[in-house]
């Protein structure tokens, strides 16, 4: 007997048939490229124990000007990847990115980050390491010569520290 033709107790008949797939759906496009810089797990300390949570921190940007980060925690990896990009969605920065970089070259201190933002010439690609790259690469920026000054392995405080030079340039750029 065919799949299709199947019927259950009641007289109705049973789907699962070839026939009864639902219509291919075309996948929506994303807005914005996310990139996971950091997951860990993090913990409450409660009367009973400890509760444990996922820490994501992640950084959003279209490559064509746009650039955001945000932090989320969730009871999983998922959940808080998710509020991580929402968050990032609210805290967008406009880069103003002239011939593929930065106007202008510029040093800005996020608590103990130092980061050190300069213009490249054209074909220089991007000359940073981690957090600074990545931002760097979602916002659009195709040349550009950063460099972390300080000591910090804080990947969360970098990407800060980078949209906060972003931000800066944005706003001298926006004045002239």
């Amino acid at each position: 007997m065919d799949n299709q033709n199947q019927h259950n107790n009641s007289g109705q008949r049973r789907f699962g048939g070839r026939g009864d797939r639902k219509p291919f759906r075309e996948r929506k496009e994303k807005e914005f490229d996310e990139r996971v810089l950091e997951v860990a797990r993090v913990t409450r300390v409660v009367a009973g124990g400890k509760r444990f949570k996922f820490r994501a921190a992640v950084v959003i940007g279209d490559r064509k000007g746009k650039v955001g980060f945000g932090l989320g925690k969730g009871s999983d990896v998922a959940q808080s990847v998710q509020k991580a990009v929402h968050h990032a969605k609210k805290e967008m920065v406009t880069v103003p990115i002239i011939k593929g970089t930065i106007p202008s070259g510029i040093k800005v201190k996020y608590g103990s980050s130092v980061i050190y933002l300069k213009p490249a010439p054209a074909g220089r690609g991007i000359n940073a390491g981690g957090a600074v790259r990545t931002v760097s690469e979602l916002a659009g920026i195709k040349d550009i010569i950063g460099k972390i000054v300080s000591r910090s392995g804080n990947k969360i405080n970098n990407a800060r520290a980078t949209l906060k030079a972003l931000k800066i340039i944005a706003a001298k750029h926006l004045r002239t």
